[in-house]
Protein backbone atom coordinates (compact mmCIF):
# COMPACT_ATOMS: atom_id res chain seq x y z
CA UNK A 1 0.00 0.00 0.00
CA UNK A 2 2.83 2.41 0.86
CA UNK A 3 4.48 1.91 -2.52
CA UNK A 4 1.23 2.54 -4.37
CA UNK A 5 0.61 5.73 -2.43
CA UNK A 6 4.17 6.93 -3.05
CA UNK A 7 3.82 6.33 -6.78
CA UNK A 8 0.46 8.05 -6.89
CA UNK A 9 1.82 11.16 -5.15
CA UNK A 10 4.86 11.44 -7.47
CA UNK A 11 4.26 14.29 -9.88
CA UNK A 12 4.97 13.96 -13.59
CA UNK A 13 6.20 16.69 -15.91
CA UNK A 14 2.67 17.00 -17.30
CA UNK A 15 1.33 17.38 -13.74
CA UNK A 16 3.74 20.25 -13.17
CA UNK A 17 2.62 21.96 -16.36
CA UNK A 18 -0.97 21.69 -15.17
CA UNK A 19 0.03 23.15 -11.80
CA UNK A 20 1.61 26.14 -13.56
CA UNK A 21 -1.51 26.58 -15.68
CA UNK A 22 -3.69 26.43 -12.58
CA UNK A 23 -1.61 29.10 -10.83
CA UNK A 24 -1.82 31.31 -13.92
CA UNK A 25 -5.61 30.91 -13.91
CA UNK A 26 -5.79 31.89 -10.24
CA UNK A 27 -6.92 28.49 -8.97
CA UNK A 28 -6.48 27.62 -5.30
CA UNK A 29 -4.08 24.89 -4.25
CA UNK A 30 -7.06 22.76 -3.28
CA UNK A 31 -8.67 23.10 -6.71
CA UNK A 32 -5.41 22.30 -8.48
CA UNK A 33 -5.03 19.22 -6.28
CA UNK A 34 -8.60 18.14 -7.03
CA UNK A 35 -8.05 18.41 -10.78
CA UNK A 36 -4.87 16.37 -10.55
CA UNK A 37 -6.41 13.89 -8.08
CA UNK A 38 -3.58 14.54 -5.65
CA UNK A 39 -3.48 15.54 -1.97
CA UNK A 40 -3.51 19.29 -1.41
CA UNK A 41 -0.36 18.88 0.72
CA UNK A 42 1.46 17.48 -2.32
CA UNK A 43 0.61 20.55 -4.39
CA UNK A 44 1.46 22.95 -1.55
CA UNK A 45 4.83 21.27 -0.98
CA UNK A 46 5.62 21.15 -4.71
CA UNK A 47 4.99 24.88 -5.18
CA UNK A 48 6.80 25.92 -1.98
CA UNK A 49 9.88 23.87 -2.96
CA UNK A 50 10.09 25.38 -6.41
CA UNK A 51 9.85 29.13 -6.18
CA UNK A 52 6.42 29.72 -4.68
CA UNK A 53 3.31 30.76 -6.64
CA UNK A 54 5.10 33.74 -8.15
CA UNK A 55 8.20 31.87 -9.26
CA UNK A 56 6.98 28.38 -10.08
CA UNK A 57 8.32 27.07 -13.40
CA UNK A 58 7.23 23.52 -14.34
CA UNK A 59 10.33 22.61 -16.37
CA UNK A 60 12.78 23.84 -13.74
CA UNK A 61 10.72 22.19 -10.99
CA UNK A 62 10.79 18.86 -12.79
CA UNK A 63 14.54 19.05 -13.46
CA UNK A 64 15.23 19.99 -9.84
CA UNK A 65 13.17 17.05 -8.62
CA UNK A 66 15.08 14.68 -10.89
CA UNK A 67 18.40 16.03 -9.60
CA UNK A 68 17.30 15.64 -6.00
CA UNK A 69 16.17 12.08 -6.63
CA UNK A 70 19.56 11.24 -8.18
CA UNK A 71 21.44 12.73 -5.26
CA UNK A 72 19.14 11.06 -2.76
CA UNK A 73 18.99 14.25 -0.71
CA UNK A 74 15.86 15.98 0.56
CA UNK A 75 14.51 18.99 -1.27
CA UNK A 76 15.81 22.32 -0.02
CA UNK A 77 13.05 24.25 1.71
CA UNK A 78 12.48 27.87 0.80
CA UNK A 79 16.12 28.53 0.01
CA UNK A 80 15.26 27.93 -3.65
CA UNK A 81 12.78 30.79 -3.55
CA UNK A 82 14.03 33.78 -5.56
CA UNK A 83 14.52 37.15 -3.79
CA UNK A 84 11.14 38.53 -2.76
CA UNK A 85 9.43 35.18 -3.35
CA UNK A 86 8.63 34.54 0.29
CA UNK A 87 7.20 38.04 0.74
CA UNK A 88 5.11 37.64 -2.40
CA UNK A 89 3.85 34.23 -1.35
CA UNK A 90 2.79 35.40 2.09
CA UNK A 91 1.19 38.60 0.77
CA UNK A 92 -0.65 36.81 -2.02
CA UNK A 93 -1.91 34.08 0.30
CA UNK A 94 -3.32 36.69 2.70
CA UNK A 95 -5.12 38.41 -0.17
CA UNK A 96 -6.49 35.09 -1.45
CA UNK A 97 -7.79 34.20 2.01
CA UNK A 98 -9.54 37.59 2.05
CA UNK A 99 -11.33 36.65 -1.18
CA UNK A 100 -9.15 38.11 -3.94
CA UNK A 101 -8.52 35.86 -6.98
CA UNK A 102 -4.94 34.58 -6.96
CA UNK A 103 -3.78 36.16 -10.23
CA UNK A 104 -5.35 39.49 -9.23
CA UNK A 105 -3.51 39.25 -5.90
CA UNK A 106 -0.23 38.63 -7.72
CA UNK A 107 -0.82 41.59 -10.06
CA UNK A 108 -1.74 43.80 -7.11
CA UNK A 109 1.40 42.75 -5.25
CA UNK A 110 3.59 43.45 -8.28
CA UNK A 111 2.06 46.89 -8.77
CA UNK A 112 2.53 47.68 -5.08
CA UNK A 113 6.24 46.83 -5.23
CA UNK A 114 6.97 48.50 -8.58
CA UNK A 115 8.98 51.71 -8.23
CA UNK A 116 6.35 54.08 -9.59
CA UNK A 117 3.30 51.84 -9.19
CA UNK A 118 2.87 51.52 -12.95
CA UNK A 119 2.97 48.50 -15.27
CA UNK A 120 1.88 47.72 -18.80
CA UNK A 121 0.01 44.50 -19.54
CA UNK A 122 3.11 43.13 -21.28
CA UNK A 123 5.28 43.88 -18.25
CA UNK A 124 2.83 42.16 -15.91
CA UNK A 125 2.57 39.10 -18.15
CA UNK A 126 6.35 38.84 -18.42
CA UNK A 127 7.07 39.47 -14.73
CA UNK A 128 4.42 37.07 -13.44
CA UNK A 129 4.78 34.53 -16.28
CA UNK A 130 1.05 34.50 -17.01
CA UNK A 131 -0.91 34.93 -20.20
CA UNK A 132 -2.11 38.37 -21.39
CA UNK A 133 -5.67 37.08 -21.01
CA UNK A 134 -5.03 36.26 -17.34
CA UNK A 135 -3.57 39.73 -16.82
CA UNK A 136 -6.63 41.30 -18.44
CA UNK A 137 -9.02 39.44 -16.13
CA UNK A 138 -6.92 40.29 -13.09
CA UNK A 139 -6.60 44.02 -13.76
CA UNK A 140 -10.28 44.31 -14.61
CA UNK A 141 -11.06 42.86 -11.19
CA UNK A 142 -8.65 45.28 -9.49
CA UNK A 143 -10.13 48.25 -11.35
CA UNK A 144 -13.68 47.21 -10.50
CA UNK A 145 -12.73 46.98 -6.83
CA UNK A 146 -10.88 50.30 -6.86
CA UNK A 147 -7.43 48.85 -6.20
CA UNK A 148 -5.97 50.15 -9.47
CA UNK A 149 -6.84 52.36 -12.40
CA UNK A 150 -6.20 52.30 -16.13
CA UNK A 151 -4.37 55.06 -18.00
CA UNK A 152 -3.86 55.34 -21.74
CA UNK A 153 -0.41 55.91 -23.21
CA UNK A 154 -1.27 57.73 -26.48
CA UNK A 155 2.31 57.69 -27.70
CA UNK A 156 2.58 53.90 -27.70
CA UNK A 157 -1.16 53.18 -27.92
CA UNK A 158 -1.23 50.93 -24.91
CA UNK A 159 -2.86 50.79 -21.50
CA UNK A 160 -0.89 51.37 -18.32
CA UNK A 161 -2.18 50.03 -15.01
CA UNK A 162 -1.53 52.23 -12.01
CA UNK A 163 -1.78 51.87 -8.26
CA UNK A 164 -1.35 54.93 -6.06
CA UNK A 165 -2.05 56.03 -2.49
CA UNK A 166 -5.64 56.97 -3.29
CA UNK A 167 -6.38 53.42 -4.45
CA UNK A 168 -7.16 52.34 -0.89
CA UNK A 169 -9.60 55.21 -0.43
CA UNK A 170 -11.39 54.43 -3.69
CA UNK A 171 -11.59 50.74 -2.80
CA UNK A 172 -13.42 51.71 0.40
CA UNK A 173 -15.83 53.89 -1.59
CA UNK A 174 -16.61 50.99 -3.91
CA UNK A 175 -17.03 48.61 -0.98
CA UNK A 176 -19.44 51.09 0.60
CA UNK A 177 -21.52 51.31 -2.58
CA UNK A 178 -21.69 47.54 -2.75
CA UNK A 179 -22.74 47.36 0.89
CA UNK A 180 -25.46 49.96 0.37
CA UNK A 181 -26.78 47.94 -2.57
CA UNK A 182 -27.04 44.98 -0.20
CA UNK A 183 -28.79 47.24 2.33
CA UNK A 184 -31.41 48.31 -0.23
CA UNK A 185 -32.02 44.75 -1.41
CA UNK A 186 -32.27 43.44 2.15
CA UNK A 187 -34.67 46.19 3.20
CA UNK A 188 -36.83 45.62 0.10
CA UNK A 189 -37.06 41.94 1.00
CA UNK A 190 -37.99 42.84 4.58
CA UNK A 191 -40.80 45.10 3.40
CA UNK A 192 -42.05 42.48 0.97
CA UNK A 193 -42.20 39.85 3.70
CA UNK A 194 -43.71 42.30 6.17
CA UNK A 195 -41.87 44.34 8.78
CA UNK A 196 -44.08 42.83 11.47
CA UNK A 197 -43.06 39.27 10.60
CA UNK A 198 -40.10 37.56 12.32
CA UNK A 199 -38.20 37.22 9.03
CA UNK A 200 -38.97 40.79 7.99
CA UNK A 201 -37.79 42.11 11.35
CA UNK A 202 -34.57 40.12 11.13
CA UNK A 203 -33.84 41.41 7.62
CA UNK A 204 -34.63 44.99 8.64
CA UNK A 205 -32.19 44.76 11.55
CA UNK A 206 -29.54 43.36 9.21
CA UNK A 207 -30.07 46.24 6.77
CA UNK A 208 -29.85 48.82 9.56
CA UNK A 209 -26.64 47.28 10.86
CA UNK A 210 -24.95 47.19 7.45
CA UNK A 211 -26.02 50.74 6.67
CA UNK A 212 -24.61 52.08 9.94
CA UNK A 213 -21.32 50.21 9.49
CA UNK A 214 -20.92 51.49 5.92
CA UNK A 215 -21.56 55.08 7.03
CA UNK A 216 -19.03 54.77 9.85
CA UNK A 217 -16.53 53.30 7.42
CA UNK A 218 -16.72 56.16 4.92
CA UNK A 219 -16.64 58.77 7.70
CA UNK A 220 -13.47 57.17 9.03
CA UNK A 221 -11.95 56.99 5.54
CA UNK A 222 -12.67 60.68 4.95
CA UNK A 223 -11.21 61.60 8.33
CA UNK A 224 -7.96 59.72 7.81
CA UNK A 225 -7.50 60.21 4.06
CA UNK A 226 -4.78 62.79 4.69
CA UNK A 227 -2.53 59.95 5.87
CA UNK A 228 -2.37 58.78 2.24
CA UNK A 229 -1.14 62.13 0.89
Amino acid sequence: MRNRLSTHSRLTQQDRQRIAAGLADGLSYREIARRLDRPTSTITREIARNGGPGGYRPQQAHEATVRRARRGTPAPPRAATPPGGTLEQETVEMAVRAGMPRTAARVHHDLMLSKDGRRTAAELARTLNVSPAAVSVAVNYLIQQGYARRERDPQHRRDIYVIDNDAWYHSILISRRQTLETVRATMAAAETLGLDSPVGQRLAKTAAFLERVSLDMIESADRWRTLLT
